[in-house]
Formats: structure tokens, C-alpha cells, sequence
């Protein structure tokens, strides 16, 4: 028996790449008593279930994180809630800045207060490598979400429901990466590039879906945890895709980086280095009489996508494609 066999569980944004992944991964894997799409697309609730996904067990709910009542009918009886559901792009966070904010930070409040209030055991988000050191709107958002939720325990106390946090970086295959443009692009001939310094790290679907229910399995309350995955330039991906088109350098674009980070230097000193990921604890846990486990990471150390260890070639791309 899995981990997630005889549970119900929840997936916000349930009809985005990861949900229909994971969702697909848990029927598939495990034997949970029900599975609950929550998003607000009708028309893509019912692409899924035409997809495929017309399950026995699976449920499908129409509506909004930023709706805290629907959330609680949603979540009446679950168990495990994976919130995947947020505005990703980071042009139209920038162009609506308060959108952005009301779904990424008022989402994740609504999320906690109706987890609360429904009993949930566990409730696990998904962040992202630019909620480090943001320097666009949708990182900045994505950061606050993570505090909320990691301090969100707080506010659980010695009642059952805990949170915790995954990160990591762009996901090969998702509709949000780089990847679909590529692949556009090389039918006109040409593929942009912004910098051709520019690296990223890079995590396939199925493995960012593994690691989200290791994740579950294993949290406590209070964590981020972080994959250890590799990096690639953006210069060697436009190769890998397009390599007979020509590379046009565009420049960066506003609120990008070169470079992305999964672990800051101050977040290293609380956090606990494995063979396969990252654990970053809490600095504050009033919710947690035991001490987090003492960091065993050198004192400056920065997980970066530049500075990584674990490089894709453009052959092992095309295969994880």
C-alpha cells in the first residue's frame, strides 16, 4: 500500500501540465479513495475528462482559490491538498500586478485558512526557483506564498493540518517553459535567445511529481524541499531543438535572470544537504517542540544554475524530451 492509498486528495490547478501529471501518476500508482480537480476552466476540466481522466474516483470542481468558501465545500473531507495552481507568466504578472497578488498570495492565504478549517492532514505548494532573490513580480509573489505557507503552521498549532513547500526550476514538456517557443520558432527558421550566458536548471515532469509525493510522505511541517537537478544553457537547448535554425540574441528580457538559484547562501545555513535534494528548515517553528536537525552545508554554499555540478548534454535533453 502507497502512501497516498485510501486518501483523498486535492490538486489545485488540476488541469495545468503538473496536476494532469500527477493525478494521472497517483490513479495510476497508488489506490487513493478520491482524487478532486479544483480549477476555474470549465472547458478544461471537461478536455481532461475526455483525455481520459473520467476515473471513478476522480471529482471535478469548478472554481477559484481566490474564493475561500468554495475552497472549504472543496476540501470537505480531504485529506492531502497539492496546491499547484497559480499565475505563472511572468509578463502578465508584471502587466497585472494585482492579479498576480490576489491568486499567487491570496490564494495561498485562502488555501491555509480553508485547510484549517476543513481539517486537512497536509497541504503541500508548489514554488519555484525565482521566488530566490526575486526580481519580478511573480518571484516576489511566489516567495511571500512560501513564507505563508511555511509560517502557516502557526496558525495550526496542535491541531492535525500541516504545510509545507517543493521548489525547483523549469520543467521540461510544461506549456509555461521555453520549449513550446522553441519548437514554434524553428519553423520560421530563426529561434531567439535573450543571452547566450543564460543557464537554467531542468526537471522533468515525472520527476517533479515523484518528489512532490516523497514530499508528502515525508514532511512535517514547516519545509522546502529542493531536487537536486541540472542545469543547461539556454544557447545548448535552442541546439538541441532547432539545430539547423539560426539564433537571433534579443537581449534580456525586464525581470529575468541570468542565472537562477534554488539555494540561497542565508538559506543554507538552515538547511540539510541529501544525496538527492535539499531540505531548507524554518527559522521560527513555535508550532514544533523539537529541534530541525543542524545544517551540514558549508557556510556561503549556493545551489546555482551556473554553478552546478549536473549539466544536461544536448543528448540527454532530446531523450528527456
Amino acid at each position: 500500500m502507497g502512501n497516498l492509498d485510501s486518501l483523498s486528495i486535492l490538486v489545485t490547478g488540476g488541469t495545468g501540465s503538473f496536476g494532469k501529471k500527477f493525478i494521472e501518476t497517483v490513479l495510476k500508482e497508488h489506490k487513493p479513495k478520491k482524487v478532486i480537480v479544483f480549477s476555474r476552466d470549465e472547458l478544461k476540466q471537461y478536455e481532461m475528462q475526455r483525455e481520459g481522466f473520467d476515473d471513478p474516483r476522480m471529482r471535478y470542481f469548478i472554481g477559484d482559490v481566490r474564493d475561500r468558501d468554495r475552497l472549504r465545500r472543496a476540501m470537505t473531507g480531504v485529506d492531502i491538498v497539492v496546491h499547484a495552481a497559480a499565475l505563472k507568466h511572468v509578463p502578465a504578472c508584471e502587466y497585472n500586478p494585482i492579479e498576480a497578488v490576489k491568486t499567487n498570495i491570496g490564494g495561498a492565504e485562502n488555501i491555509i485558512e480553508a485547510a484549517l478549517d476543513s481539517g486537512v492532514k497536509k497541504v503541500l505548494a508548489l514554488s519555484t526557483d525565482k521566488a530566490v532573490n526575486p526580481v519580478n513580480l511573480y518571484g516576489a509573489t511566489k516567495l511571500v506564498a512560501e513564507k505563508v505557507f511555511t509560517q502557516g503552521n502557526a496558525y495550526s498549532g496542535t491541531a492535525k493540518t500541516r504545510f509545507a513547500c517543493v521548489r525547483y526550476g523549469n520543467v521540461v514538456g510544461s506549456r509555461g517553459s521555453v520549449i513550446p517557443l522553441f519548437k514554434k520558432q524553428r519553423e520560421t527558421g530563426t529561434v531567439t535567445i535573450t543571452d547566450e550566458r543564460m543557464t537554467r536548471f531542468w526537471i522533468t515532469l515525472e520527476q517533479g511529481v515523484q518528489f512532490v509525493i516523497n514530499s508528502i510522505e515525508e514532511m512535517i511541517g514547516g519545509e522546502v524541499f529542493v531536487p537536486k537537478i541540472p542545469s543547461m544553457k539556454i544557447v545548448d537547448l535552442a541546439e538541441a531543438l532547432a539545430p539547423d535554425c539560426k539564433k537571433k540574441i534579443v537581449g534580456i528580457r525586464p525581470g529575468e535572470k541570468l542565472h537562477e538559484v534554488l539555494l540561497s547562501e542565508d538559506e543554507s545555513r538552515n538547511a540539510m544537504e541529501r544525496s538527492d535534494s535539499f531540505v531548507i528548515f524554518p527559522e521560527n517553528t513555535t508550532w514544533r517542540k523539537e529541534s530541525w536537525p543542524k545544517s551540514n552545508i558549508t557556510d556561503g554554499f549556493r545551489y546555482a544554475s551556473d554553478t552546478n555540478e549536473e549539466w544536461l548534454t544536448v543528448d540527454q535533453l532530446k531523450k528527456m524530451m
